[in-house]
């Protein structure tokens, strides 16, 4: 074999094995060398996570600090702080059909699985027995006196066994949520 014929070789095997190595297949990416990048080995927020003390995936935030777009709420969660905050908390907001829209969908996704698509405390989860103690039924005299300032308190810390959802949902959307309860819900 000359030389000639030896370059001739190698170049067919080299546009053999760059043929061989394009995959096209869009269902099958071909060959996975680093598997740890290619299936992450994340974790859902309510399930069981080997890697914190606690063994929980969702970890409360680190105290001290505020995520951004957040801002620090200065009351706690007892009956005096939730009394001035309902005589002092003002909605920023107008009760527009955008705003309510979106109060409407964010309580879709965080209120109604206890307190119920129409706010009277018969949501899935009291309902299916998943829950023993009864939410707020939010067409109660009690709520229905309730001013704006004192539901967004509530829903910023929690209030008896309802945990604080301030965390999880921006500013503006609690006020969205307490608009829609007030000009909605209450209101129906």
């Amino acid at each position: 074999m000359n030389l000639k014929n030896g370059i001739i070789l190698l170049i067919g095997i080299l546009i053999l094995a760059g043929m061989s190595s394009c995959d096209h297949d869009r269902n099958n990416p071909g060959y996975q060398y680093f598997d740890d990048m290619a299936k992450s080995p994340a974790y859902e927020s309510y399930t069981p996570n080997p890697n914190f003390a606690d063994r929980k995936t969702m970890q409360p935030t680190i105290e001290g600090t505020v995520p951004r777009g957040f801002m620090d709420y200065p009351y706690q969660k007892n009956d005096e702080d939730r009394a001035i905050a309902g005589q002092t908390l003002r909605n920023p907001l107008e009760p527009t059909s955008a705003n309510l829209e979106r109060g409407k969908t964010e309580f879709t996704i965080y209120c109604s699985m206890c307190h119920g698509d129409l706010g009277d405390g018969q949501g899935y989860l009291f309902t299916s027995k998943k829950f023993p103690y009864p939410p707020a039924n939010l067409h109660s005299e009690k709520m229905l006196a309730a001013p704006e300032g004192e539901i967004y308190h509530v829903i910023s810390v929690g209030w008896g066994i309802m945990a604080e959802h301030g965390s999880m949902i921006a500013p503006d959307d609690r006020w969205k949520i307490a608009l829609y309860i007030k000009d909605v819900l209450q209101k129906n």
